[in-house]
């Protein structure tokens, strides 16, 4: 069986539409770890669907959170790490032995809006300053840059006349919930030597 693992900080809604998915049987995969780098209520998720979850403190580990992230998912023999609203920087030697194996969503459509201090509601704020007529999610591999990884799914959203950044926001939460299930479906697809 295919095997993951999810990466948060957050309140883990993309971690509950992967949790559903699986559950629905439409993934076919087992959720063996749910790691939050902070007290998060994306964690509380996923101790109350009864699946292994950890707390790690990134203020305290600070260069060392890589290597405890890196032990729990070599331990369970994971086949692919979703960053999914994961704040910390992974590191380098991280992503180099598990190129090819960490997924990353971002809510714009890359490589537009992506970068260093590119995240969460500031994304929504630079397309709507940017006056974008769309927006939209896209997932990613995870490389040593940062949201330059190559692009596995996207799905644009219109940006409508009276948006506001939490509304866009809003607008585009609702098909990062399709978008990553649908992205992972491919990778383990892919795994198994199945055509798309």
């Amino acid at each position: 069986m295919f095997k993951i693992a999810v990466l948060v900080s957050g309140s883990g809604t993309n971690l509950q539409s992967i949790i559903d998915n699986i559950n629905n049987k439409k993934l076919d995969c087992t959720l063996e770890a749910v790691i939050g780098d902070r007290d998060c209520f994306g964690v509380s998720r996923a101790i109350e669907a009864g699946i292994d979850s950890y707390t790690l403190n990134r203020k305290v580990l600070k260069t060392n959170l890589c290597r405890e992230i890196d032990k729990i998912v070599s331990n369970k023999k994971i086949d692919l790490i979703i960053l999914a609203g994961f704040l910390s920087i992974i590191d380098e030697e991280f992503v180099k032995k598990w190129k090819g194996k960490i997924i990353n969503i971002h809510p714009s459509l890359l490589p537009k809006y992506g970068g260093t201090g590119m995240y969460g509601i500031k994304v929504h704020e630079a397309v709507l300053k940017g006056n974008e007529s769309e927006s939209g999610c896209t997932v990613h591999f995870v490389d040593t840059g940062v949201d330059s990884g190559e692009i596995i799914e996207q799905i644009k959203v219109p940006v409508l006349e009276n948006d506001t950044a939490e509304i866009l926001q809003k607008r585009v939460l609702v098909q990062e919930h399709i978008l990553l299930p649908k992205a992972i479906e491919k990778i383990i697809k892919e795994s198994k030597g199945v055509c798309q």
